[in-house]
């Protein structure tokens, strides 16, 4: 969709001049008409593409115009897809790593789905916002300081927004103790927990046929995520996947809207799990049991914000565990923690005593989930994907900034290259940029404050 609108004015306007700007594009929001839908492409269709694709064909106000992918077993399901949901065959561009900058020179897009390997997000999330158009990043959104400045200073440049895509932002229990922060329920907020705690070894090794095949394989053996993601497990030491549980964290501490994360310090354990699991599966005369993994397999990060809080940040996907996001949200009133389901609110629970959050969960559910349960109902990890792309799409259709915006989407993925200084220097604090250049002391929080998205 292309606009005469002055890129730079647009990430000035509020959120009223957004909503006038959207009137021209999309009439529907005043007359109730279907006047027209809001087209979407996807770079990536492997199975994280392939979950937004789907919630896309499901909706009613989206036009999926263009797919793009190397892979042709991916570009083929993909299409069946589309076939199978009754909608016309659309645009396929593939051939090379660059097939995607073709599919941006289209004029008929207006958002963009990125599903890729971690090392293309930024530069096609950049690309696809020179272009005009509204991006939608997987997480995390960038690997380099470097990166998370471009991410910024693109958005800055051409007024076009950026949507880091963190589906667990909207995690329906995340959500209600946002609205109990935000009901002062916990007091002030001190201090946080949180991580990505999964064990991926199936996943970082897999030379079968589906996400979890077995075998020991990666890179050109491997399947799917194995193909890239373990690589990043030999070359890198810091936490590589910070966004699951920062971003929500950041949430309910107001990070670039009030406050901001000041520095961090990060740790890392030996690495065993991935060479352990290669000897066991394949045995110790396999090839890849030479592998020196650099990766710790538990790296542990503490952030400390302008505003005095604490966040600790786990990253441990290399050992035998159960799935565990690691919540811990405590304040000068109370605590609550994921892993037992369990809340303590000083003069409401016993005293010394955990109770069950789930009286909670029902007396806060944010007003999101009431509305759109059951849209949600069936859409991946728990519903939360619907939501996540349902912002991208209603943000889309309204020509507004997007909920979590550029700014987020440096500040939460900048923890991976800090978190790799500090561990190199011994653990040292390392400060983090601040991509608002100051602006976090007069923005105001903007994320799921209504029961629209």
């Amino acid at each position: 969709m292309k606009t005469e609108v002055n890129r730079r004015k647009f990430i000035k306007t509020t959120t009223a001049a957004g909503v006038g700007l959207s009137l021209m594009g999309f009439p529907n929001l005043v007359t109730g008409k279907d006047d027209r839908k809001v087209r979407m492409a996807l770079i990536g269709v492997g199975l994280r593409g392939r979950n937004h694709l789907h919630l896309l064909l499901q909706r009613s106000d989206t036009k999926v115009v263009a797919i793009c992918d190397i892979d042709p077993e991916a570009l083929a399901k993909a299409r069946n897809m589309i076939k199978d949901a009754g909608k016309k065959a659309v645009k396929e561009f593939t051939g090379s790593e660059t097939a995607y900058k073709k599919m941006l020179e289209e004029d008929n897009i207006d958002g963009v789905v990125i599903s890729t390997p971690w090392l293309w997000h930024t530069r096609m999330a950049v690309d696809t916002m020179k272009a005009g158009k509204y991006a939608g990043v997987e997480v995390s959104a960038a690997n380099t300081l470097e990166e998370c400045w471009d991410l910024v200073n693109t958005h800055e440049a051409t007024g076009m927004p950026v949507m880091i895509l963190e589906n667990v932002c909207y995690r329906r229990d995340v959500m209600a103790v946002l609205q109990m922060v935000r009901n002062g329920l916990f007091g002030e907020l001190v201090h946080l927990e949180c991580g990505y705690q999964h064990d991926l070894r199936e996943v970082k090794f897999n030379n079968g046929k589906q996400p979890y095949g077995g075998g020991v394989e990666f890179g050109d053996k491997g399947y799917s995520e194995a193909r890239w993601r373990t690589y990043h497990s030999i070359y890198r030491n810091g936490d590589i996947y910070p966004t699951h549980g920062a971003g929500p964290a950041a949430q309910f501490i107001n990070i670039n809207r009030g406050n901001r994360f000041d520095y961090l310090t990060s740790t890392a354990s030996k690495a065993r799990g991935l060479h352990e699991y290669i000897v066991e599966k394949g045995g110790e005369d396999h090839p890849n049991a030479d592998i020196k993994f650099k990766l710790g397999d538990v790296i542990t990060t503490v952030i400390r914000t302008v505003n005095g809080e604490t966040i600790t940040v786990q990253h441990d996907t290399n050992l035998p565990r159960p799935y565990s996001l690691g919540f811990r949200v405590q304040g000068t009133k109370g605590i609550w923690m994921d892993l037992n389901d369990s809340i303590y609110i000083e003069g409401r629970s016993q005293p010394h005593r955990w109770e069950p959050d789930k009286a909670y969960m029902e007396e806060y559910d944010h007003p999101l989930w009431k509305k759109y349960e059951t849209q949600a109902a069936g859409a991946g990890h728990g519903g939360m994907d619907f939501f996540v792309m349902n912002a991208f799409v209603e943000s889309i259709k309204r020509q507004a900034p997007t909920p979590l915006d550029a700014y987020d989407a440096a500040a939460w993925s900048a923890i991976t290259p800090l978190s790799e200084q500090s561990i190199a220097g011994g653990s040292e604090p390392v400060a983090f940029p601040d991509f608002t250049r100051g602006q976090w002391m007069k923005r105001k929080p903007v994320f799921a404050l209504n029961d629209e998205y």
